[in-house]
């Protein structure tokens, strides 16, 4: 277990209607010159009024209109220490460190059942995990480049991965597809559902150093349609120190294994406020995967999870001058949470406790 602060509150204020955006921009998987661990340190501690600017959002609907909602944060503490990250020693490497300890999950009996059915692929080239009924969270960079909003987010789509496919019935004892349970050629199909909404905070666009900030690559998608899957709970996420098991897990949909879907865990190397620096193995396409961690409940035979963390990629940042490769990931901090939380439930009342 570990200590959670108050979740602060997050209410709507005014929106606002935008211009409908262009949907010019290209989908970018990798971003390069975004604010990194030495950047970081250096940021001041963000004021009240900064914050409620940075989580202020768009809405995007799926006819192309626009609006921008300001929101008031209350009952927040600031967290005088401002952005500390622990240091420790840098390294060089790249996606794949070392031996690739990624799993390809192909037994449709795992990939359709819970955890691993939280994963969805983005008609936009990432992955996103269910967090309700109706919701579905992602990075923002694949849905915006900062500037524009991607080419193919003008009609988003969410694919869930489908419990049947034809020909489940046949019977296939003693046959070699029996071991395979999925399609002819063992990969997953989807059942795709078309985005209602889509939210991101407006720290996306500004970005606190002037660049892209990564501390707001996140966002929230509402579908047409609800689906009747176990979803993942939300939780805030912990210290380094604090993390249980000292590991986290995630699985998405890595572009270069093609339809499958791919899980792996590893430990947290370094952190800041709003950000892991990780080992995990992954590639493009697992991108915003959501994060989680086990918990054991007391008493309990089965593990809980819940998601700290939202999977931005294989970044670019600028350490001591120099651009360095890390795999990075966006926390799910108190007031993350209570705005995520205020997405899916339009209110702030289930949002009290991490």
């Amino acid at each position: 277990t570990w200590h959670l602060k108050k979740i602060p509150q997050i209410v709507s204020e005014r929106t606002f209607s935008l211009d409908s955006p262009k949907f010019e921009a290209k989908t970018k998987l990798e971003l390069n010159s975004v604010c990194g661990i030495e950047c970081q340190r250096k940021l001041p501690v963000p004021r009240l009024s900064d914050l409620k600017d940075l989580l202020s959002y768009e809405t995007i609907f799926e006819n192309g209109t626009r609006t921008l909602t300001e929101v008031n944060v209350l009952g927040l503490v600031l967290d005088p220490a401002g952005n500390t990250t622990t240091r420790r020693s840098l390294r060089k490497k790249r996606q794949i460190y070392g031996t690739d300890s990624r799993f390809s999950i192909y037994d449709k009996r795992f990939m359709t059942n819970f955890p691993f059915n939280t994963a969805v692929k983005i008609s936009t080239g990432c992955s996103g995990i269910l967090i309700s009924p109706k919701h579905v969270l992602t990075a923002a960079h694949c849905l915006h480049s900062g500037k524009d909003y991607v080419k193919g987010s003008k009609r988003l789509r969410v694919g869930l991965l489908k419990t049947k496919s034809r020909g489940d019935g046949r019977k296939r004892k003693g046959t070699r597809r029996s071991r395979r349970e999925g399609s002819s050629d063992g990969m997953p199909s989807f059942q795709w559902t078309r985005v209602k909404s889509t939210h991101i905070p407006k720290g996306w666009f500004k970005g606190v150093s002037g660049d892209i900030a990564l501390d707001y690559d996140y966002a929230v998608l509402e579908l047409k349609r609800p689906h009747k899957r176990k979803y993942m709970e939300l939780g805030i996420s912990p210290t380094i120190k604090m993390m249980p098991g000292s590991m986290i897990h995630f699985s998405g949909f890595d572009n270069d294994r093609s339809g499958q879907l791919v899980y792996r865990f590893c430990s947290i190397s370094d952190e800041s406020n709003d950000l892991f620096y990780q080992y995990c193995d992954a590639e493009p396409g697992s991108t915003g995967s959501g994060v989680y961690l086990r918990l054991k409940e007391p008493n309990k035979k089965k593990w809980k999870r819940k998601i700290i963390a939202v999977y931005s990629g294989h970044q670019w940042v600028d350490v001591n001058g120099e651009q360095q490769d890390y795999n990075v990931a966006v926390r799910i901090t108190p007031l993350k949470y209570a705005q995520i939380c205020f997405w899916i439930h339009g209110n702030d009342e289930n949002c009290t406790r991490g």
